[in-house]
């Protein structure tokens, strides 16, 4: 069975918000963290780090 990444980050995602219910502001800040942190610098570091 294929699920595309789209789909299975959606679902992982709405469930850590169901279950862990952290606020709106912190989930907004990581993902404008991570947004901004791909676009930087580090993201050859961080990709060699991912794919090792």
């Amino acid at each position: 069975m294929d699920v595309p990444l789209w789909l299975a980050l959606a679902v992982v995602g709405w469930l850590g918000i169901k279950l862990v219910r952290p606020p709106w502001w912190l989930v907004a800040v990581v993902l404008l963290g991570g947004y901004l942190l791909a676009d930087s610098f580090l993201s050859p570091v961080i990709n060699t780090a991912i794919h090792k």
